[in-house]
């Protein structure tokens, strides 16, 4: 299954997101949620903490600068920018995807 929140600023997005990413976690479904934010906190409403926040904002930002290589596929970038939270969600903050696998 695949789920976006969107809607305008300051509707509850991420509240919302974190909502339902922890409670399908705890449920046994597998999540990995994706913060595409223009200002990502994701990782503050999902437990991580804001210093492993910062830690993944920034990765973005340095492969948004050229610093980093982009992965090129979906279990690279799960396992090079992605972080663990609480109730076993896994998170990363992302800027765009190029070229999704389909399904």
């Amino acid at each position: 299954m695949k789920l976006a929140v969107v809607g305008k600023g300051g509707s509850g997005k991420t509240t919302t997101s974190s909502v339902i990413a922890r409670t399908l976690a705890r449920n046994g479904t597998a999540v990995v949620a994706l913060d595409c934010d223009s200002n990502p906190n994701l990782g503050i409403s999902l437990g991580v903490g804001d210093e492993e926040t910062e830690r993944l904002v920034s990765m973005r930002q340095a492969l948004d600068e050229g610093e980093e290589e982009h992965a090129n596929n979906w279990d690279t970038l799960i396992s090079r920018y992605g972080s663990d939270g609480p109730d076993g969600v896994r998170l990363a903050v992302v800027s765009r995807i190029d070229n999704p696998e389909p399904g």
